[in-house]
């Protein structure tokens, strides 16, 4: 039943997404998927790599600029990032394709680094900076491509899994694995799953790698950080304004190193 209800969860918070792509709406606590942000040694490279090779969508958010994808915003700063993700907690993010035989035949005309083992519906393209993103197909998507997943390889997979359920309201449950027949333990929130490996050895945190931090955008920033400090979870620093701009911004980071931003505001208004 929980892996039946997860898969439904997420396949339902998909669906919510309207096709301008912005965000899905939120769960119970408030919360859903906001961004990803990297710390990159080449933006316009970057820029090339998330629209061009990866169907995304520049767009911005007064001074916030952002590549869109159907449930997550792709954020980008200048840097010399200490690593690429795989050493750190956050190994990968996933994204699905509507009709991957087409994307994968462009990407090899386009001589993008792509790995695939057995599973022809599956596999990894390589961005630039190490960034790592995992591919699959499901012709029954509404849009071309979304996110799909961020994966997690912890060496105690039930306490992560109740933390994020815990504190940003994550549904517990189980998703097929695409490399190999299997489960994976994971939390659902709207827009993604966070995905639960099980990790050998203490990894990295992810502050300074080219996947600095993952963003997750909440309905009242203020409200959210006052039940975060009622359960003992301290913000790193104090809610912020972005300046010009509507959206506020806090951080904190969770007890295995990832560090998370915490939004409101982060979409750009519609008309």
């Amino acid at each position: 039943m929980k892996i039946r209800f997860a898969l439904a969860f997420l396949a339902a918070s998909f669906a919510a997404l309207p096709a301008c792509a912005q965000l899905a709406p939120p769960n119970d606590a408030g919360v859903t998927m906001g961004h990803i942000h990297l710390a990159v040694k080449d933006v316009e490279a970057q820029k090339r790599f998330w629209t061009t090779t990866m169907g995304g969508t520049a767009v911005q958010n007064g001074p916030l600029s952002m590549i869109q994808f159907p449930g997550v915003f792709i954020m980008l700063r200048q840097a010399e990032p200490t690593a690429p993700p795989a050493g750190s907690i956050v190994d990968h993010i996933g994204f699905v394709w509507k009709d991957l035989p087409t994307t994968l035949a462009k990407w090899k005309a386009d001589k993008v680094e792509i790995d695939q083992s057995g599973n022809p519906n599956q596999g990894y393209v390589h961005g630039p900076d190490g960034i790592r993103v995992e591919f699959f197909g499901d012709p029954s998507l509404t849009v071309p491509v979304q996110m799909n997943h961020i994966h997690f390889y912890p060496t105690d997979i039930p306490a992560m899994q109740a933390w994020y359920a815990k504190v940003i309201g994550g549904i517990p449950g189980k998703r097929a694995r695409e490399s190999s027949p299997g489960w994976i333990d994971c939390d659902d929130i709207p827009g993604v799953n966070l995905s639960f490996s099980q990790g050998k050895t203490e990894l990295a945190p992810t502050k300074g790698r080219s996947l600095d931090h993952i963003g997750f955008e909440v309905k009242s920033l203020d409200a959210f950080a006052k039940k975060l400090d009622a359960a003992g979870i301290k913000l790193d620093a104090p809610i912020r304004q972005i300046p010009n701009s509507k959206t506020k911004v806090a951080f904190l980071t969770d007890p295995w190193g990832t560090y998370i931003e915490l939004t409101e505001g982060l979409a750009p208004a519609t008309n």
